[in-house]
């Protein structure tokens, strides 16, 4: 069985999409007994965050794109979902909360995007946690334009009129990293350190940490989608994020692999050849072993 080692700088992506895996309580126990300190899951689940529950593991929650409407509509929504939430699970040791996850410049919930992590940070503040849970986003290699070279590399424009660089402002007054997905396989470009390069230089025009919410590669799949690709893969990058970036090589780049279990009930991508037939299997628990060996 090949290991994913989990060091202090790196955790896993825990997705639920399948019917066919363990209970919360064996994942979290599996967690602890490989030393993975950090975890990412998409959405409040009762199930998970019960199991988490005095874990001491720390996890990255994210709030779905459904909901933006609804908590950047009104304080009170917000308000109300973090005493449902964050305070329901106090010993739930919460480090980020995700507002929207790659949300697309043309989703309606676009131009919810930023009132939704205002009031959500407000709420976070007036329940005396802004010091231990900082109030971000998660956005995806889409919104990038050009690429190459790195140090040329810019956002859309339509990405930065539509929320990202009113939210990039805020999140560097609040000194609050912003989450990237790092996703060579389905671009089939580059690897991580070209987009935390451009991500790192272009953040508002001056440095801003970047947190990798998401990376990995498909066991399973149409060509290069195969086991040895993303035992390679897996492994390079835990080791890859470790040294940091040309900038500050001895910062590690806090970084979840992705993702913990395949996921047999995912929607596959009709539209993405290289994704329609392997969007089900980027689960990494078969090499759960080596990945902590290498994490820690």
């Amino acid at each position: 069985m090949h290991h994913i080692n989990a060091g202090a700088q790196t955790g896993v992506v825990y997705g639920t999409q399948g019917n066919n895996l363990p209970p919360p309580k064996d994942v979290v126990n599996l967690l602890k007994e490989q030393k993975i300190q950090r975890v990412r899951i998409y959405e409040p689940n009762k199930q998970l965050l019960e199991a988490l529950q005095g874990s001491n593991i720390e996890v990255v929650l994210g709030i779905p794109n459904k909901d933006l409407m609804n908590l950047g509509g009104t304080q009170a929504g917000a308000n109300k979902w973090v005493q449902d939430i964050v305070k329901t699970y106090a010993n739930v040791k919460f480090k980020y909360i995700v507002v929207g996850n790659e949300v697309k410049y043309t989703d309606p919930s676009a131009q919810f995007l930023l009132p939704a992590i205002q009031n959500i940070q407000e709420a976070i503040s007036k329940a005396n946690l802004g010091t231990e849970i900082k109030v971000t986003t998660a956005i995806g290699s889409d919104v990038l334009g050009k690429e190459f070279p790195p140090s040329a590399g810019e956002f859309r424009s339509d990405y930065l009129k539509a929320y990202l660089s009113e939210v990039i402002k805020f999140l560097a007054r609040n000194n609050t990293p912003i989450l990237a997905s790092v996703d060579p396989y389905r671009r089939l470009i580059g690897g991580p350190a070209t987009y935390i390069h451009l991500f790192s230089n272009k953040a508002g025009g001056g440095y801003m940490r970047i947190v990798i919410s998401a990376s990995g590669w498909p066991s399973s799949g149409i060509p290069p989608a195969i086991l040895d690709n993303a035992k390679i893969y897996n492994t390079n990058l835990v080791k890859h994020v470790k040294g940091g970036t040309p900038k500050r090589p001895n910062e590690p780049i806090e970084t979840y692999v992705y993702a913990l279990f395949d996921e047999n009930e995912k929607p596959t991508n009709t539209f993405n050849p290289f994704s329609k037939d392997s969007e089900r299997f980027w689960g990494s628990s078969y090499q759960i072993n080596n990945l902590n060996t290498q994490l820690v």
